[in-house]
């Protein structure tokens, strides 16, 4: 399918600072990047950080006053396989050398704390159907409910508190496969059909021999993902990052499917 995806920021800067941008969609095999464009106002010069091996595209550039920020993209997303079941998880020393850091704890992520409660709660499962499984367990244990987390809650605050958003579903499904020695890392994405619309924060995890999407939220469907970056956790998603202070004044996402897509 594709899709037409905007998005519109505006911030002030009460002193200038430097920002990175997460905003363009990846190039990858999994989705075409047929036509997008970002832009400032007032201009500024952009530094791209492009990384080659995600296909993440990054840009820095200094921002001070008043900064709207424009990004249009149409985006091909190939079929991808939503069904897990059956995919099997492979030897750690069969992983690809990219794979192995997603097995670690980290900020958000602490794996190390669960490694008894999933053996206890999923032991009797492997690959696909353990992450399945997985995905299952969230689903039934924890709400998704708007204000009771933050930038500094990890997976086991949600773990305890059986609440909060996109970004904390993504870290506790993050959390459980790691522990499970199932690579997983944090994915954000243009998602079509969310209400409300936003950037949206999933994972994705290493079965079958080859990285596939996951959304323990179930509120947009996986073949209508837009992925933009990958990383360890939401740290590493954020899709603004100021070195500095700065105020929102507004902000959008949209994402529609293009005529005849």
């Amino acid at each position: 399918m594709r899709f037409l995806i905007e998005a519109r920021l505006a911030y002030r800067f009460e002193a200038a600072c430097e920002v990175l941008l997460l905003l363009e969609a990846a190039r990858s095999p999994d989705q075409i990047v047929h036509s997008d464009g970002l832009t400032l106002a007032p201009a500024a010069d952009m530094a791209r950080l492009d990384d080659p091996v995600t296909g993440e595209r990054r840009v820095v550039f200094t921002a001070r006053d008043r900064v709207d920020i424009a990004y249009d993209a149409e985006v091909e997303v190939v079929d991808r396989e939503g069904d897990l079941r059956g995919a099997a998880s492979a030897p750690i020393r069969d992983l690809p050398g990219d794979a192995l850091r997603y097995l670690m704890a980290s900020r958000y992520c602490p794996s190390d704390r669960f490694e008894s409660f999933v053996e206890r709660e999923f032991g009797g499962l492997e690959g696909g159907d353990k992450v399945q499984a997985i995905l299952n367990w969230i689903f039934s244990h924890v709400q998704y409910r708007i204000g009771v987390s933050d930038g500094s809650t990890t997976a086991l605050d949600t773990f305890i508190d059986r609440a909060g958003v996109c970004r904390d579903f993504a870290h506790l499904a993050i959390t459980l496969c790691r522990a499970a020695a199932i690579p997983a890392r944090a994915v954000s994405a243009y998602a079509w059909n969310l209400e409300p619309a936003d950037m949206h924060a999933l994972a994705e995890v290493y079965v079958g021999g080859r990285w596939r999407m996951i959304d323990a939220t179930r509120k947009a469907p996986i073949s209508g993902l837009v992925r933009v970056a990958i990383g360890l956790d939401a740290a590493d998603i954020a899709f603004m990052t100021v070195f500095g202070r700065a105020e929102l004044i507004e902000q959008s996402f949209t994402v529609r499917k293009a005529p005849g897509g």
